[in-house]
């Protein structure tokens, strides 16, 4: 099978997956299902000589025979052949109404994340005290996410080879965080402190991805997922806090303190069970609202933009260079990061067979600015070790920037490429659903690496 056709194919079976998506009856995971057994099909039929577009118009037309979903997909559709072919005969009875169990387990592992925040005081290890601040540093991320990742692995239903990765894998981060002897004050303490929970989450994307990780449409998946998932973890943040505020004044009004409880309790408590509650609202709900990561995304993609660009203005006007102090560092990386998420977050929700448009434009913009600031904060970075030398921050920060100049390069070489009309869209979305892998291997790479090659400093 030829590039092309590949491209072609995917660019069909994308239509047809974004259509369903749109579906308000249908579930995320019956979607899924669907998606499966379509592309099997196809991989039936073309093992069996057919080509590609064939098997798609073949396997589609069965599809149709299987699922009424398929033929209002043709109805809605029906300028093209392959929509067409499923319109013949009678429909089918709808699709049974969608399981409730998943609240229960929610629940569940929602409790479970919370007390699971409160446990380490068994042993002496009071939150509330602050004497402790660097173990719960250490060690926030696994509280509520092997909790997430056991909810997704009961969703998803995997096997248990794929439940003995994710434990191994959690385990491992337990005890990088919690064996290496870091001092309260080290630079590789607030790198761990930093990294693993990225490193985890990654993890749970291979629990959400129902151990597929190796797909590209699922890392994709798995992708938009975590945009909506910052977006209602942070309204239930800002909702916690408005029942914090209410909490603490009605209490005082009949001479009660609830501070103490608050801070004990509500707050650690309900923010590790947001994490699980939130993932909930993501799934149960995206297919009746619109995802917002997207829309936010067309928002701030023109300002982030204007914004990078009078930046750059700036520096060639005042000839002023970057300052790398730690807190710069990690402002810079924070940018970047948030480009490279205006453009993820653009790319899952844009058709793949539309042309491009004034939106591509300005996201092309936005990455070409992004990229020659970070080459500006590497050059700054670089010089900033060859005169005083290697530290923990300086490798972390050389070593992320690193990383995403190549994927900000690569992807407006690719962004270039398809403005010009000489390459799919396809190909910049598995180029960023490929380099997750990069980031899952350098996150690791700093929480196991780092305290060893300097010395725990």
């Amino acid at each position: 099978m030829s590039v092309n056709s590949d491209n072609d194919l995917e660019g069909q079976i994308a239509e047809w997956r974004a259509y369903t998506q749109r579906r308000r009856e249908l579930h995320h995971t019956d979607a899924e299902e669907l998606e499966d057994h379509l592309r099997s099909r196809i991989t039936e039929l073309t093992e069996a000589g057919l080509r590609a577009d064939e098997a798609f118009l073949i396997a589609v037309k069965r599809m149709g025979s299987l699922d009424e979903l398929s033929r209002e997909f043709a109805r809605e559709h029906s300028e093209r052949l392959w929509k067409q072919l499923v319109l013949p005969g009678e429909p089918e009875a709808p699709a049974a109404a969608r399981t409730r169990r998943e609240l229960p387990v929610m629940v569940l592992c929602a409790v479970v994340a919370a007390l699971s925040i409160k446990a380490p005081a068994l042993f002496g290890l009071d939150l509330a005290s602050g004497d402790h601040g660097a173990f719960y540093a250490r060690n926030v991320s696994l509280f509520a996410l092997p909790a997430l990742a056991a909810y997704f692995a009961w969703q998803r239903r995997v096997g248990l080879r794929v439940i003995g990765v994710l434990a191994a894998l959690f385990v491992l981060g337990a005890v990088a965080a919690n064996a290496y002897p870091l001092a309260d004050d080290s630079q590789t303490l607030v790198l761990t402190a930093i990294h693993l929970p990225l490193a985890l989450w990654l993890v749970v994307g291979v629990a959400y991805a129902g151990g597929d990780w190796r797909s590209d449409r699922r890392r994709m998946d798995f992708i938009r997922f975590t945009g909506e998932w910052l977006i209602y973890f942070a309204l239930i943040g800002l909702g916690g806090g408005v029942l914090t505020a209410f909490t603490v004044g009605t209490f005082q009004a009949i001479g009660i303190d609830a501070e103490g409880f608050i801070q004990s309790w509500l707050l650690p408590c309900g923010a590790t069970a947001a994490v699980i509650v939130a993932a909930w609202l993501v799934e149960a709900k995206q297919s009746v609202i619109e995802n917002m990561a997207p829309v936010l995304t067309r928002v701030f993609t023109p300002l982030f933009a204007a914004a990078l660009l009078a930046f750059l203005v700036a520096i060639v006007w005042t000839n002023n260079g970057i300052d790398v102090e730690r807190d710069a560092l990690i402002l810079f990386d924070l940018l970047l990061v948030v480009v490279l998420g205006l453009l993820l977050y653009a790319i899952s929700a844009r058709d793949l067979t539309a042309r491009p448009g004034l939106f591509d434009r300005l996201q092309l913009a936005l990455v070409v600015s992004a990229l020659i600031i970070d080459a500006l904060v590497l050059l700054a970075i670089t010089g900033r070790i060859t005169e005083w030398g290697f530290s923990p921050n300086k490798a972390a920060a050389l070593g992320e920037n690193v990383i995403l100049l190549t994927n900000l390069a690569w992807s407006a070489w690719l962004f270039l490429g398809f403005v010009r009309g000489r390459m799919p869209f396809a190909r910049l979305e598995q180029w960023q659903t490929r380099y997750v892998i990069v980031y899952a291997v350098w996150a690791w790479t700093v929480v196991l690496t780092f305290p060893l090659v300097f010395d725990f400093a």
